[in-house]
């Protein structure tokens, strides 16, 4: 079966601008460009934008959906299974906002209390999974699975004050990096004092009594060792990572 790209468009919803710049960046290209210059589109491309669509419903980035569809151990067979796992997740994120918003409605008209931590159910879920489909298998296979499920555990039952709390440590965390960056020097006070506020966000996210130096200096190996991580500090200035990892290195011999 082949199709021209106006009746592609008509079939899949995905419109002829999105498949001709799909084209450019080479994500889904035509199996054949007619004398007309029209493109046309086969059974394989029809099958690979089902799966680029079922990727962009999981918010994955084209430049991502493109090397996993270039990978050369790609599978459309487990790439369907893995689709099922994760929409059934989104689908369960869903029901839980859905409970959210009716309940939140039935509390507007009196009907019903509703604590702040209940009025957070679902966000917090949709944070942990996102993170567990970055870092599960790597933070996992470091830190064991009893540990991370503590961690997201105690991460769902912040009330709305330890969620603000987390998110400003993170915040001066970055801020203090900055600054500490300036100096140039990762034995400074400055640096030493983003290190401290970076000790104190980790404690609230693990279980008490798991800190240890070790356990911060082997995190921090991984702000460079993970080009995830990596990318994310060095977004907040060039040599952030290499430069907190050799400050948590110092903070730790302290």
């Amino acid at each position: 079966m082949e199709y021209s790209m106006n009746k592609l468009t008509k079939m899949s919803g995905v419109s002829a601008r999105t498949l001709r710049y799909y084209d450019e960046i080479g994500l889904l290209k035509p199996a054949r460009v007619a004398s007309s210059g029209y493109r046309i589109y086969g059974q394989e491309q029809a099958d690979t934008l089902q799966q680029i669509l079922f990727y962009r419903e999981l918010d994955f980035s084209l430049e991502d959906i493109r090397k996993l569809l270039s990978a050369p151990d790609y599978d459309r067979g487990l790439a369907f299974i893995s689709h099922l796992s994760a929409l059934r997740e989104k689908r369960e994120r869903l029901d839980i906002l859905i409970q959210n918003v009716t309940k939140s409605i039935a509390a507007l008209k009196g009907e019903v209390t509703m604590t702040d931590q209940e009025k957070f159910e679902g966000f917090k879920q949709k944070l942990v999974d996102d993170n567990e489909a970055k870092y599960g298998v790597e933070i996992r296979d470091k830190y064991g699975d009893d540990t991370i499920e503590f961690s997201n555990k105690k991460f769902k039952g912040m009330s709305e004050e330890q969620w603000k709390k987390s998110q400003n440590l993170s915040a001066e965390i970055n801020e203090t990096l900055k600054a500490a960056l300036k100096s140039g020097d990762p034995k400074s006070e400055v640096a030493q004092k983003a290190c401290d506020l970076n000790r104190q966000w980790l404690c609230m996210f693990w279980e008490e009594g798991a800190y240890s130096k070790e356990a911060h200096k082997g995190l921090a190996e991984t702000y460079i060792a993970d080009e995830r991580f990596k990318k994310y500090y060095d977004a907040i200035a060039d040599g952030a990572a290499v430069f907190l990892r050799d400050s948590i290195v110092s903070y730790c011999q302290e």
